[in-house]
């Protein structure tokens, strides 16, 4: 394994923000690549999610075929086999031994935990995901159907883009207007600390929320759909960034 990618503890799970390295993946998609909707051979693909689940420690694998909206999927039923959700861009779990996986090359996957209710969420948090609110819908749903506190919460931010080169020409036809107090100079805006003001808007403590401190679009060791755009490529590959509650 990856030295880079060790899973890292939290009292009662794991979480792991995997980087782009210690797959089987050639190519663009150079090597440990996880989305199956990109172009790259499912089953090199499907050899890159074993080894994730290996290293983690998970018996079975919940992710989603993710669309930029705020549908939550909510697993209650145990899983027989690893399952990808339709239409969906958050996923909530109690059971223990599923990791939840997140598939992101720029957007922000937000991990979530409670630790008094032994709950996890994972979420796809992109610049869409940020303007329709699903941080905050996603809070909310915990509340409501699984008893969370959101005081309880802690949360973690993948590697994502960072404010160096968010970049948004047209911020004022797509984004909120309220996020432009979020912009460290012109048409660039700082999607980090939108999502820490949010999560803190919807009743998560300052001190329980890690930001990150890589951005993917810089940092080569991360698949970014901006770099590659940026060297007229034709495709890239996904990170992977998961949360389990330990068996």
């Amino acid at each position: 394994m990856n030295a880079e990618n060790k899973p890292f503890a939290f009292p009662g799970g794991r979480c792991l923000f995997a980087n782009r390295h210690g797959g089987v993946s050639g190519g663009l998609y150079d090597s440990l690549n996880i989305g199956l909707h990109v172009g790259d051979d499912a089953n090199l693909v499907m050899e890159n999610r074993r080894r994730l689940k290996t290293w983690l420690g998970a018996v079975r694998l919940l992710s989603a075929q993710q669309t930029h909206g705020v549908n939550i999927f909510s697993l209650t039923e145990p899983l027989d086999d690893d399952q990808e959700v339709d239409d969906c861009d958050a996923l909530i779990t109690g059971q223990s031994g599923v990791a939840l996986m997140i598939q992101h090359a720029d957007c922000q996957a937000v991990l979530l935990h409670d630790p008094e209710r032994q709950i996890i969420a994972a979420i796809h948090n992109g610049w869409r995901g940020s303007a329709a609110g699903i941080l905050p819908a996603v809070v909310a749903r915990l509340a409501a159907d699984w008893h969370c506190r959101p005081e309880n919460l802690r949360a973690w931010i993948s590697p994502s883009l960072g404010p160096c080169c968010g970049e948004f020409i047209d911020y004022r036809q797509h984004l909120p207007q309220e996020f432009q107090c979020f912009m460290p100079r012109e048409n660039h805006i700082d999607f980090w600390r939108i999502s820490h003001c949010q999560l803190t808007e919807a009743g998560l403590r300052r001190e329980h929320i890690r930001l990150p401190s890589i951005c993917t679009r810089c940092d080569g060791d991360y698949f970014s759909y901006r770099r590659t755009a940026a060297a007229n490529l034709t495709a890239t590959g996904r990170n992977a960034s998961l949360i389990m509650l330990a068996v």
